[in-house]
């Protein structure tokens, strides 16, 4: 593994890591599953977490069987009624909606002189960040839309280090999910997984909550 002292950048994901906005994703969602006749239950919840938006549909009407009943435009109109939807919870979101330590560790990571990108699937990213006071901390965020592939591809990943002019092996990603994981490995950086040890075991790191999100914890976990 990295040693401790090479990490010069950190490339957070922001759903389940800087904020919770997932329950809002859940809420939107099952809106939709539930207007296409889609059962919705925590499978489905877990399976869309860290996707894109047209996968995310696509995995909703498959878990339903019914990924051959709507067209391309219907398929898009469906994900825009849930973007829609999405945001209007968004926009009554304030800095209360950072995850516990979250606030602290940035301010450490910036005094201690680490560079920050954001490696978010999300195209909502700029907006949540505003609601959260966090423009100024993220002014690195990779934009999705020029993305490729999604997680669990590195690309992502590997562009959040490329953002820091920094080579993927001095910076540190943090996921909360499965295929973020991945990507974060893919793209030869070290791996913070914040959640279930099992879910997250490919993780160089596990913190069981954002909590225990700190230098100290991170050095003695690479030391």
């Amino acid at each position: 593994m990295t040693k401790f002292t090479d990490i010069k950048g950190f490339v957070f994901d922001l759903d389940g890591v800087i904020t919770d906005t997932s329950v809002f994703h859940s809420q939107a969602w099952r809106q939709v599953a539930e207007k296409v006749g889609v059962q919705w239950d925590d499978q489905l919840a877990d399976a869309l977490k860290g996707i894109s938006r047209m996968d995310s549909l696509n995995l909703i009407l498959k878990h339903g069987h019914r990924e051959n009943d709507f067209s391309a435009a219907e398929k898009q109109a469906l994900a825009t009624e849930k973007n829609t939807h999405y945001l209007e919870l968004v926009d009554q979101m304030t800095p209360a909606n950072l995850l516990p330590g979250i606030k602290d560790f940035l301010t450490s990571l910036q005094t201690a002189g680490y560079q920050l990108s954001l490696a978010s699937a999300s195209k909502n990213s700029a907006r949540v960040l505003a609601k959260l006071g966090l423009s100024a901390v993220f002014t690195k965020a990779v934009d999705p839309t020029t993305l490729t592939h999604g997680k669990p591809d590195p690309e992502i990943f590997r562009r959040g280090a490329e953002l820091l002019n920094l080579d993927p092996a001095q910076c540190i990603g943090v996921e909360d999910a499965a295929a973020g994981i991945q990507s974060i490995n893919g793209a030869g950086e070290t791996s913070i997984g914040i959640g279930d040890p099992q879910v997250l075991a490919a993780a160089d790191i596990n913190f069981k909550d954002t909590a225990e999100l700190t230098l100290a914890n991170i050095k003695a976990r690479m030391a």
